[in-house]
């Protein structure tokens, strides 16, 4: 059985910065309990190639990295999907744009989630082959997995709350 929240970590573990979706990806399974709410995935896939990991969940975090040219290296971004997603997975000049294979799945039939979120950080290097992170991208990764925590506890208490309602209600 599917569990109700994703978080979706995205990159590749060879090309430098773009390692970072991976790394945040080994940190949470390391720490994930079996009866935890919500399931970890590190995909090195973009745009219509996610509609099968997404679909069936109620809420998703994507974590990815992102080029804007407007922050320093080691930014974190939080936003819902839609609102900004020059991101290095979830738009590529090779695949359609992630929202776009979204409508065009739930044209298909596919049970989208009602909430999906991301949070990528600012990179330098993505195209060198390297196992190493930059310093400020090294550095981000405790931020970030601070903020992937509150988005969790967030999101939990929503979908308690939810589930409190609708107990009630019958």
């Amino acid at each position: 059985m599917l569990k109700p929240i994703l978080i979706l970590c995205l990159g590749n573990e060879v090309l430098s910065d773009d390692a970072f979706g991976p790394t945040i990806a080994k940190t949470l399974i390391q720490r994930q309990r079996e009866d935890d709410h919500f399931e970890v995935i590190f995909a090195p896939v973009a745009g219509f190639s996610l509609l099968d990991l997404l679909s069936g969940r109620d809420k998703a975090l994507i974590i990815d990295s992102i080029v804007t040219g407007k922050e320093p290296a080691g930014t974190l971004h939080y936003f819902p999907l839609g609102d900004l997603t020059p991101s290095r997975n979830l738009t590529t000049s090779h695949q359609m744009s992630l929202p776009t294979a979204m409508e065009l799945g739930r044209q298909m039939g596919y049970q989208m989630p009602e909430q999906i979120d991301v949070l990528a950080v600012e990179v330098a290097d993505v195209t060198t082959l390297n196992e190493e992170m930059t310093e400020p991208i090294k550095a981000a990764v405790a931020p970030a997995i601070v903020r992937i925590d509150k988005w969790l506890f967030n999101n939990r208490i929503k979908e308690t709350n939810v589930t409190r309602r609708t107990q009630v209600a019958h």
